[in-house]
């Protein structure tokens, strides 16, 4: 399901709960007070730092996990160094119906941003510490994510150079770095774009995380000799650019937009990969963290730029 699917489906259960309102006064009384209560879960992506994230009935197991912190945060630092050889420093902890989502960040030498699940139960001893785990491919995508960052080193700087010239003109901006760590959780990650791949079917990346499980401090040159250049597909990397107008009330520039692709498509100093743009308007949900809206512009699946 895309993100911009999940807004109307929700778009359509508000519908739904608006149109059995059964006295025509209270209905429209109860409409603006809906309606309100919508716009308030949105707030500037400026000013957004992941306040308000919630995840479905977590509030109680939120409050186990923070109670029981230092445990936690010990079984997933645990979590990553024992299955993916990583350390990780722990940015925020959100209760989830089985226990609670920590979100985490990489201390080197890749950089990325990914999270674990600490079940929780109701026993004497809550905080299940033996039992973190994470969701099927969502780490390995992270970690080779950071992994292209670090082998493409000279292409991800021409595209970092490129939207912070982009972002200097004053129309658009990025999300804040606070909200990353916080709730982020996709990977390589920078305010304005993030990296996803499919470390299961790249053949051209495998190699490379396998050496950097067993060597997580393998050289650069000694990672650039294990990623097998012949079988790398453009598609299996996915290069999503998020912008925001930096005005409020101002809707999504197509200039900005179309600038974009065609920047994207003219370049020849961008990393390899297929490329989806969107520009958003401010806002952001607090619950979710999502700024794609039925009012953004957007290129991308099934029509990525596909950089070869």
């Amino acid at each position: 399901m895309t993100r911009k699917n999940k807004w109307i489906i929700y778009g359509i259960g508000l519908s739904l709960f608006l149109g059995g309102c059964m006295n025509v006064d209270n209905g429209v009384d109860e409409k603006k007070n809906t309606q309100n209560e919508v716009v308030d879960q949105y707030v500037s992506v400026q000013e957004y730092k992941g306040e308000g994230y919630t995840l479905k009935d977590g509030k109680e197991n939120g409050r186990i996990a923070e109670e029981h912190r230092e445990e936690v945060e010990k079984a997933v630092k645990d979590f990553f160094l024992n299955k993916y050889s990583t350390e990780v420093k722990v940015h925020n902890i959100v209760g989830n119906v089985d226990g609670a989502t920590v979100f985490v960040e990489s201390t080197g030498p890749l950089s990325f941003y990914t999270y674990a699940i600490v079940p929780i139960d109701s026993s004497d001893q809550p905080i299940q510490s033996v039992e973190v785990w994470s969701q099927e491919g969502q780490v390995e995508s992270a970690i080779t994510g950071g992994l292209y960052r670090r082998l493409f080193d000279n292409e991800y700087n021409q595209l970092d150079s490129y939207i912070e010239k982009i972002v200097t003109e004053g129309v658009v901006v990025g999300r804040t770095k606070e909200s990353l760590k916080n709730v982020g959780g996709d990977g390589y990650m920078t305010p304005y774009y993030f990296i996803s791949t499919s470390p299961i079917q790249d053949e051209a990346i495998k190699p490379v995380y396998e050496l950097y499980i067993k060597n997580p401090d393998a050289g650069f040159e000694q990672l650039q000799a294990a990623f097998k250049k012949e079988a790398f597909d453009p598609k299996d990397v996915s290069i999503s650019i998020m912008l925001f107008m930096k005005e409020e009330g101002m809707e999504p520039s197509e200039k900005v937009f179309n600038q974009i692709i065609k920047d994207i498509k003219g370049s020849n100093d961008f990393p390899r990969g297929a490329y989806s743009v969107f520009v958003n308007d401010n806002r952001i949900h607090k619950d979710s963290f999502e700024g794609v809206k039925d009012n953004s512009l957007e290129r991308a699946s099934p029509d990525e730029i596909i950089k070869e």
